[in-house]
């Protein structure tokens, strides 16, 4: 079953990177009495997710904000350190983007939003979204058709649904 609006996030532990190292994530505490945006990734360092998804948050991170969003959380099924690298590297980490793993995929299944696309390599990723929650409750969600399409998950989508 895929989440929906006016359900609650299950519950997460992701991991990122800290300064000492990998350290656990429970979203809860990302998201109960927050307005958050997660939005999610098929993979690091692919090519619309590095050229277009990531950079959509970095540059409309004042007009979310300006609206009431606490904090931008991207997801991917990858490892934290794959993570870290890719959010220095797109510019999502100087820009106050917060980069989390879920490495088992976990929480992707959880929402209902994996997939599979073995002629590029990609088993057990995530569909490309964004989801607006407000104290851990999805307000908006805007799912991709495909993973390479980037139509409704971009950061003006989220506006709108602001």
């Amino acid at each position: 079953m895929t989440i929906s609006t006016g359900d609650k996030l299950p519950t997460a532990t992701l991991i990122r990177m800290g300064a000492d190292g990998p350290e656990q994530v429970a979203l809860a505490d990302l998201t109960t009495g927050r307005k958050v945006v997660i939005f999610a990734v098929p993979g690091a360092f692919t090519p619309t997710c590095s050229a277009k998804h990531v950079p959509s948050y970095v540059e409309n991170k004042d007009a979310l904000m300006a609206k009431g969003v606490e904090e931008i959380i991207c997801v991917a099924v990858n490892d934290p350190f794959v993570m870290k690298a890719w959010g220095e590297a797109t510019g999502a980490t100087d820009a106050g983007l917060t980069l989390l793993a879920d490495s088992s995929g976990e929480f992707t299944g959880a929402l209902g939003l994996s997939f599979d696309a073995p002629p590029a390599g990609l088993i057990g990723r995530s569909k490309r979204y964004a989801m607006l929650v407000d104290d851990g409750v999805v307000k908006a969600l805007n799912v991709e058709e495909s993973p390479g399409a980037m139509e409704v998950s971009g950061a003006d989508g989220i506006l709108k649904a602001l």
